[in-house]
């Protein structure tokens, strides 16, 4: 049995906990806001799994006990998530997992994390969990069969109103780092999920990392708000492959699907409240597999998988800090490209920092 910590009484950190509860792991839970607390045990949590678990129990960040956990998992605003995970390693867990977006689009720390999450030794994961779903499993499955890939298309395409309907304590985005692209919210970051999907998918390819990057995004920007509401991506890895990302916060009905294209065949991949996995390969008559869940279901997968791999040194993970880290340095690549109407290559040598973006003449 695991002893976990959750930093953050928001969404996330209720799903988390919940997850973590179902899995028979001990949960403290803690946030700087009273309210949060309370809105927790009284309204969150009892509805969407029923009741409140006494079990949880809760605490102010101020007041969490430190020391003593096996899994710390940080479920704040992305612009505090260097800052507590480099704390977190301090605690000497088993494992720590950041929710996404990992940072900011500025990168602050995000070396800093990498280095020292390596010197001791403590596995960091970030939360983008629709890359260790089955459905993802099964579409990297079939990839063999495909032939040469010709291309790769990734988009989540998801209006506000959803996602403040799954919040209602929330008024907008205004009230929260989604409505401010440098805090790490907006379509860049809130979506990221596309971007993260797309290059799990390119390494299952064997088409390496991405190395430069060409965007357009569109900001809403007033007195209370600065985020993008469109992110639109072109990408080419190291070995050559180009594909095409899409991020947005307008489209409705939601949209969050993928394609991988081959000379022998496709597979498509939706993401919904039920995945389905379509595919056409080697002239075959197209086949499809729908996986049933629930939104939960998506979370204890995702702990199950980073128990799975705590257990073993040698298990790679496709949501290890590393896949985060790369995650970001192509939001912050798209940003800087917008912004200069040019192409930006990434230089892996140069770390996970803003160093490692170079703009195109």
């Amino acid at each position: 049995m695991y002893n976990v910590k959750i930093f953050g009484a928001g969404s996330i950190g209720n799903h988390l906990a919940n997850a973590s509860r179902r899995l028979g792991w001990n949960v403290t839970m803690c946030d700087n806001d009273p309210a949060a607390l309370r809105r927790t045990k009284e309204e969150i949590y009892p509805a969407r799994y029923g009741q409140w678990d006494d079990a949880i129990q809760l605490f102010s960040t101020e007041d969490v006990p430190r020391g003593g956990f096996d899994l710390i998992f940080i479920g704040t605003p992305p612009d505090s998530h260097m800052d507590l995970a480099i704390a977190a390693i301090g605690e000497k867990p088993k494992a720590v997992l950041v929710e996404k977006p990992l940072c900011t689009p500025g990168l602050e720390n995000a070396d800093t994390l990498y280095q020292l999450a390596k010197e001791t030794g403590v596995k960091v994961f970030v939360g983008y969990d629709h890359a260790v779903s089955n459905s993802a499993a099964k579409a990297v499955e079939l990839i063999p069969a495909l032939g040469p890939v010709e291309t790769l298309d990734v988009e989540f395409r998801e209006y506000w109103g959803g996602i403040f309907t799954a919040h209602p304590w929330l008024d907008g985005p205004q009230d929260t780092y989604l409505g401010f692209w440098q805090r790490g919210g907006g379509a860049s970051g809130e979506h990221s999920h596309a971007i993260n999907l797309w290059q799990h998918f390119a390494r299952n390819l064997d088409a390496g990392r991405v190395t430069e990057v060409m965007a357009t995004l569109e900001y809403v920007k007033t007195e209370e708000l600065d985020y993008d509401s469109l992110c639109l991506l072109n990408l080419r890895t190291e070995k050559g492959l180009v594909g095409r990302v899409v991020q947005d916060v307008v489209t409705q009905p939601t949209r969050k699907w993928g394609r991988i294209q081959g000379k022998d065949g496709f597979i498509d991949i939706t993401i919904s409240s039920e995945d389905l996995v379509r595919w056409e390969c080697g002239g075959n008559p197209e086949e499809s597999q729908l996986f049933k869940k629930t939104r939960p279901d998506d979370f204890i997968t995702e702990l199950k998988h980073i128990e799975t791999v705590t257990n073993d040194p040698q298990q790679s993970s496709m949501i290890s800090l590393e896949c985060g880290l790369d995650t970001m340095l192509v939001v912050a690549a798209a940003h800087i490209s917008n912004r200069e109407g040019r192409r930006v290559r990434i230089d892996y040598s140069k770390g996970y920092s803003a160093d490692a973006l170079t703009i195109e003449p």
